[in-house]
């Protein structure tokens, strides 16, 4: 073979190559990789309008802090309490409050001014211990913190009437009108799921005009102490949302995704390394041999709410997919463990909730979707074991292939 004959072939092998190695860089170069952001994981909590709703009633005592509350003896008055409010969040909540009671206050020279004071107040509550040291439904003592605005009816002055204020006509007045803001702290005492007993102290600042006496004060004050029961319709329990409770799922399906995305890249770049290499005109037809694809393990569970057993609509889906699943293979049988969080509830309490999760997966896989009952195994681990770290992941049922 001369030089002659051996350039061509030469400079036709190196070309090639080039060309391979080109087309297969370009198409590497646009492969991309899906990257999952980890959520935040701190659970999400949430009620519906019927839940959270709180009705108070309690009794105590009020102490004005008004004109001649230095000179004159201090008074205590009766007053009675009666609210009705609602927990949005373990943080937050609202309440409207009524008082009614009589006050007495020790005028200047020993009199004394008595009358009666009736109030309604909307309150702003804040769960401090919730807030500060992680949420616990079942705390036996609360802090709670709250401001309001509201409004107060003064009336049947009597005592020392020579203190009161006149009107424009000479006549003294004999009710008054104000607007005043509070704001107190309450103790909250956990007795069941469905009462708590309370103590709260509340600090009151109106005008001037609060008992219809201008003195040395701007502004009149008073103190009420009170303490009662708190009646929780429907308990005080909040549905979770965990976010992170199907990352690890989601972070499978995207590895599978770029296995899949890497496969393609490298048959591209040897299909087109192999298409440099033909000889034009004629053409050459090269067989692509594709890997066999293996079958994807079952990930699929169900989740369940605090102390429940109910399927929600949500993990139907999951419910649906399993049987899908076993419709498409006759001879798979599947095995359905139900699971319970160790942090509620005692150990005998949760492996009785497990066993009631796996039956309410087990009734609907057989009754909504008839999938036949020997091929389903139910099984129940409680508390006593925990496939997840974090706690509120273990509410769940787990379905494993026999």
């Amino acid at each position: 073979m001369t030089y002659k004959t051996l350039f061509p072939l030469v400079a036709a092998t190196l070309m090639g190559g080039t060309l391979a190695a080109s087309a297969q860089d370009a198409i590497i170069t646009e492969e991309s990789v899906t990257v999952v952001q980890t959520p935040d994981c701190s659970p999400r909590y949430y009620n519906s309008w019927r839940d959270g709703w709180f009705i108070q009633a309690g009794a105590g005592v009020n102490l004005p802090v008004q004109e001649g509350f230095r000179e004159g003896k201090k008074h205590i008055g009766a007053t009675y309490n009666l609210g009705f409010g609602r927990w949005f969040s373990p943080y937050f909540g609202f309440r409207f409050s009524g008082y009614y009671g009589n006050v007495a206050e020790g005028m200047v020279n020993g009199g004394t001014l008595h009358y009666r004071s009736a109030s309604v107040n909307g309150d702003v509550m804040w769960d401090m211990c919730n807030s500060i040291a992680g949420v616990n439904l079942n705390r036996p003592v609360s802090v709670v913190p709250f401001i309001g605005i509201g409004g107060t009816y003064n009336h049947h002055f009597g005592g020392a009437t020579e203190f009161i204020n006149v009107t424009n006509h000479g006549h003294k007045r004999v009710n008054s009108w104000s607007v005043p803001v509070s704001a107190g702290l309450q103790f909250r005492f956990r007795l069941c799921r469905y009462v708590d007993f309370f103590l709260e102290a509340r600090a009151t600042f109106a005008g001037d005009n609060y008992n219809n006496v201008v003195g040395d004060l701007p502004i009149d004050m008073a103190f009420q102490a009170t303490g009662g029961l708190s009646f929780n319709i429907g308990g005080k329990n909040f549905n979770t949302y965990d976010p992170c409770a199907e990352a690890a799922y989601i972070a499978s399906l995207n590895d599978q995704v770029n296995d899949l995305r890497e496969e393609l890249a490298v048959t591209g770049a040897a299909l087109a390394a192999a298409e440099s290499q033909l000889p034009c005109p004629e053409t050459k037809t090269v067989e692509v041999v594709q890997a066999p694809v293996e079958e994807t393990p079952m990930l699929t569970t169900v989740r369940f709410t605090i102390n429940s057993a109910r399927v929600t609509s949500t993990e139907m889906v999951n419910v649906f997919n399993v049987a899908e699943y076993m419709k498409a293979h006759p001879n798979a049988k599947v095995t359905i463990t139900g699971y319970a969080d160790k942090n509620t509830g005692t150990a005998d309490y949760n492996q009785k909730l497990s066993e009631r999760r796996a039956q309410a997966v087990y009734d609907i896989l057989v009754n909504n979707y008839g999938i036949a009952p020997e091929r389903l195994t139910k099984a129940a681990e409680g508390s006593s074991e925990q496939p997840y770290q974090t706690n509120n992941w273990n509410r769940i049922v787990i379905f494993s292939q026999d």
